[in-house]
């Protein structure tokens, strides 16, 4: 069975908001973790601007109607998510996160796919990540994505930039 039939993927709706953003915050916490930072972005993004964020990007989500570890995981569950906008031929993607519950089993994969075929005027997709992230890294560049350059952001904390081209200029 492929991973679209075991975790279909949809694009989310307003409602879908702040079970997104309570994903989020649990898969980011273990990055905050690893870099020792407490000032990451997407564990304070809000309500509102996670609706924003729904309005005016392409936000995708995983659905799972397996039982989640904890006492109030009802079925069907948001399990994954990530989100993109084209800014002119270039697709920004960000904030792939999968539920610890639910992590190694295609969905950050079927994700990424998904978000690279809704843009197919694309030349390119850019996205970011923890250069410590080590199995984001290797994800990306199971999928083509080259790094392209780093930038520190704090002593712990320094981002890996990769890119994947889809149609050479």
């Amino acid at each position: 069975m492929t991973v679209a039939l075991m975790f279909p993927i949809l694009r989310a709706t307003l409602e879908d908001g702040e079970e997104i953003l309570a994903l989020q915050k649990l898969a980011f916490a273990s990055e905050a973790k690893l870099y020792g930072e407490e000032n990451v972005q997407p564990l304070w993004q809000t309500l509102l601007s996670m609706q924003e964020d729904i309005q005016n990007q392409v936000v995708l989500k995983a659905m799972s109607d397996e039982r989640m570890k904890g006492p109030h995981m009802a079925a069907p569950r948001i399990v994954g998510s990530v989100r993109a906008r084209l800014s002119g031929d270039t697709c920004e993607v960000s904030r792939l996160v999968t539920h610890p519950d639910f992590q190694r089993r295609g969905i950050g994969t079927a994700l990424m796919r998904a978000i690279e075929t809704h843009f197919p005027e694309a030349r390119c997709f850019e996205l970011f990540t923890g250069e410590k992230s080590t199995s984001n890294i290797r994800l990306y560049e199971c999928l083509g994505y080259k790094r392209t350059h780093t930038r520190a952001l704090s002593p712990s904390l320094t981002f890996v930039y990769m890119r994947k081209i889809q149609r050479p200029e």
